[in-house]
Parts: structure tokens; sequence; C-alpha cells
């Protein structure tokens, strides 16, 4: 994933214009849109205050890692990294579809699942 495009998703998924994220960088709305159309490098500082901002790992920031707080936060199995990892990906509008199809699909294994797993 590019970086520019998960300023952007970040952005998109706080409800945030390009504007108010400008205005908490310092800088204009056009100068932060050339940072999240690839046309500007976002310098090192910036960088950290968009971290910050989201509450997010530099790693995440740059597409080195899907999990906004970095792999080393994360207490799972590698099997559950994986799913959590493609999880991180996705928008927030797909993450609810993703959730909605896992209830559907926990409600067509049935409950006699779970007990058995709870005993």
């Amino acid at each position: 994933m590019a970086f520019y495009q998960r300023i952007r998703d970040l952005r998109e998924d706080a409800d945030k214009t390009q504007t108010d994220i400008a205005q908490y960088l310092g800088t204009t709305a056009q100068y932060y849109g050339k940072y999240e159309k690839g046309e500007r490098e976002i310098p090192f500082l910036r960088a950290i205050q968009l971290a910050e901002y989201y509450d997010v790992s530099l790693d995440y920031l740059a597409g080195r890692t899907n999990f906004p707080k970095g792999k080393d936060n994360m207490p799972f199995q590698e099997d559950a990294l994986y799913i959590l990892e493609k999880y991180a990906t996705l928008t927030e509008r797909n993450k609810g579809r993703l959730e909605q199809f896992l209830d559907d699909l926990c409600e067509q294994q049935g409950e006699d699942t779970f007990r058995q797993k709870e005993a």
C-alpha cells in the first residue's frame, strides 16, 4: 500500500477534511493534498505529527506494517495475526461488512459448535 493512500484512508476514516489536517499540520489544504497524491514528499516531522494525530505507528503510516500500533503490540498466534493484518487494511465500511459476514457465518454454524468449545 502506498504511503499516500494510507494517509488519505486514515483521514477519511477519521471523517476529516484535507483542510482539517492541513490546519493541524500548519500548512494549506492544497499543499497537504499534494502529500495525499504523492506529488510532495512528507517531511519526517510532519509524518510524526500525523502518526501522533491518528495514534498509529510510523511503520503503519509508512505502510511497513498493517498493524496500526505495530506488530510488537499484537499478542496473537501467527494465523490470527494474518487475519488481523488483512482486517487492518480495510476501510471502516468494509470492516463493518466483514463483521456482519462473520456474525452470519457464526449463526449458520450454530450455537452447538460454540457450546462444544466452551466445555
